[in-house]
């Protein structure tokens, strides 16, 4: 898996620390990381984006854009309204094709959703993930609506024939509601994928020193960690899970 591209079932939902974790944990592990922001939007010139939020939690990562615009809009909006040439799938994944020949790991972090367009043309981060033959992974909001999105999200992964790894919790609450616990066993049944990984809420506001140390604590094996998806469901899930019958409610 020398790339992986980081989508979020939506904005705010934890991608960026989800990748700062997982890039925490591959490091740990001894690889060497790159991390790609397909399209920076929101912020200046001059001004810190995603990636370098990456590298400020992570550690020693080697942290690029392809683009980045002022307004925090979708890219290809973003793009229009600064004037600026829009972001091509083709740049993305030629980029991040590049970071591979020098790094173990590329994380090709997203900007906002899977189907969020880059372009006039309609190209999207699935676009750039169906060039470079990589798998990705899902980032989705803990409560309420997340099953939804992350079904919607799943299929259209399966619709463009590509390899959805499995689903990350961007931010688990420290007191999480009825939604929430359910959706902990609902999450890979909707996506059709397994579970790997809970970030705690409030986990990027950590000293970079705390994230890296707790990092792969929050990521399954898979993802070079430790956590375990069946203990984590056991623990929050509410008792009538596992009941024959039960559907899943979107």
């Amino acid at each position: 898996m020398p790339v992986l591209v980081i989508t979020g079932t939506g904005t705010e939902v934890g991608k960026t620390v989800a990748t700062a974790a997982v890039a925490a944990a591959a490091l740990a592990a001894g690889r060497s990381v790159a991390v790609l922001k397909a399209a920076q939007t929101g912020v200046g010139p001059d001004e810190r984006g995603d990636a370098d939020e990456v590298a400020r939690l992570a550690g020693p990562v080697t942290a690029r854009e392809v683009a980045r615009y002022p307004e925090p809009l979708a890219p290809g909006t973003a793009a229009l309204r600064a004037g600026r040439a829009p972001v091509r799938p083709e740049e993305v994944a030629e980029a991040a094709a590049k970071l591979a020949t020098e790094h173990d790991l590329v994380l090709v972090e997203g900007a906002g959703g899977l189907l969020v367009r880059f372009d006039a043309a309609g190209g999207t981060l699935a676009d750039a993930a169906k060039l470079l033959r990589a798998p990705v992974l899902v980032v989705a909001s803990a409560g309420l609506g997340t099953l939804n999105t992350t079904e919607l999200t799943a299929r259209a992964l399966r619709e463009r024939e590509l390899a959805l790894l499995g689903v990350v919790i961007g931010s688990w609450p420290a007191r999480p509601d009825l939604a929430c616990r359910c959706n902990v066993a609902d999450l890979p049944l909707v996506a059709g994928a397994p579970l790997l990984g809970a970030l705690p809420e409030g986990a990027g506001a950590l000293a970079p020193a705390a994230f890296r140390r707790d990092a792969g604590q929050w990521l399954a094996p898979r993802l070079d960690g430790s956590w375990d998806a069946a203990a984590f469901t056991v623990r929050e899930a509410p008792a009538p899970f596992g009941q024959a019958g039960r559907t899943p409610a979107h």
